[in-house]
C-alpha cells in the first residue's frame, strides 16, 4: 500500500455490524485503521477522533446518515462517503447536496470500496497550493486559497469541499475552457470518468452560491460541449 495513506483513519458507521465488520477486514487488508461506530450518536462522538475519512450509512434506526452528515458539516470538512441501497437515486443526490464528498451504492465488492475511499483521499490531500495570497475578480468576488475564504460583496460565503476543490481548478486555469473529464478527473479522481453529473451538479451549486444571477452567469462560463470556464479576470484588469 502506497505510503501516502499509512495510518489513515477511517471511520464506518452502519447499524449492521456485519457491514461493519465486512468493511473493517477490507479497509485493514489495505493497510488503513478503523473506528467503528453502530448509529448516528456514536458517530457524532466518534468525531473526536479525528478520523480522516467517514463512510457513513443513510438508513440508520436513531439519527439517520443524513442529519449525521449535516451535522458534521457544520463542525468539519472531513470527507465523507454515504452508503446507499441500490437504486435510491434521491439519496444519492440528497447527500450531495448535503456536502457528502460520494457516495457507494450497496452492495459493493472490497475492490469498490477501497478504490473510492483511496480516491476521495486522493483528491481531498492532494489538492496544490500554487496560488497564493488575495485573488481579486473584481469588486464583488474575492478569493484567498491560502486561507480557504471566499468573500462575497464583502462576506464569507460557506462552500463544501468539494465546491472549493472545483472552484479552485476552475480559477486556477481562469480563461481557458476545463472540459468534463478534466475536472472529473481533477476534482473526484479517474474513477469517476463515467459520472458526468457530478460536474453539472456542483458547477450548479457554485453558481448559487457565488452569481448574482445564477441563470446568467458572468463569473462561471459554459461552453457547450466542451466544459466550463472561469472568466479571465486578469485579462480584465490588464
Amino acid at each position: 500500500m502506497p505510503e501516502e495513506f499509512d495510518r489513515r483513519r477511517i471511520l464506518v458507521v452502519d447499524d449492521e455490524e456485519r457491514m461493519v465488520r465486512f468493511i473493517r477486514m477490507n479497509l485493514e487488508h489495505d493497510g488503513f485503521q478503523v473506528i467503528e461506530a453502530f448509529n448516528g450518536k456514536q458517530a457524532l462522538d466518534k468525531l473526536r477522533d479525528t478520523p480522516d475519512l467517514v463512510l457513513l450509512d443513510v438508513m440508520m434506526p436513531d439519527i439517520d446518515g443524513f442529519e449525521v452528515l449535516e451535522t458534521i458539516r457544520d463542525v468539519s470538512n472531513v470527507p465523507v462517503i454515504m452508503l446507499t441501497a441500490k437504486g435510491e437515486e434521491d439519496d444519492r443526490v440528497r447527500g450531495l447536496e448535503l456536502g457528502a464528498d460520494d457516495y457507494i451504492t450497496k452492495p459493493f465488492s472490497p475492490r469498490e470500496l477501497v478504490s473510492r475511499v483511496k480516491a476521495v483521499l486522493r483528491r481531498t490531500e492532494g489538492m496544490s497550493g500554487s496560488m497564493h495570497g488575495l485573488i481579486e475578480v473584481d469588486d464583488r468576488l474575492k478569493i484567498d486559497f491560502d486561507r480557504r475564504e471566499i468573500w462575497l460583496e464583502g462576506k464569507l460565503v460557506k462552500l463544501r469541499p468539494t465546491e472549493y476543490r472545483l472552484l479552485y481548478h476552475l480559477v486556477q486555469n481562469a480563461g481557458w475552457v476545463v472540459s468534463h473529464d478534466q475536472l472529473l478527473q481533477k476534482v473526484w479522481g479517474y474513477e469517476y470518468r463515467d459520472e458526468p453529473h457530478y460536474v453539472r451538479l456542483y458547477i450548479n451549486y457554485l453558481r448559487q452560491k457565488l452569481e448574482k444571477d445564477p441563470a446568467d452567469p458572468k463569473y462561471i462560463l459554459t461552453e457547450r460541449g466542451v466544459g466550463y470556464r472561469f472568466v479571465d479576470f486578469r485579462r480584465e484588469k490588464a
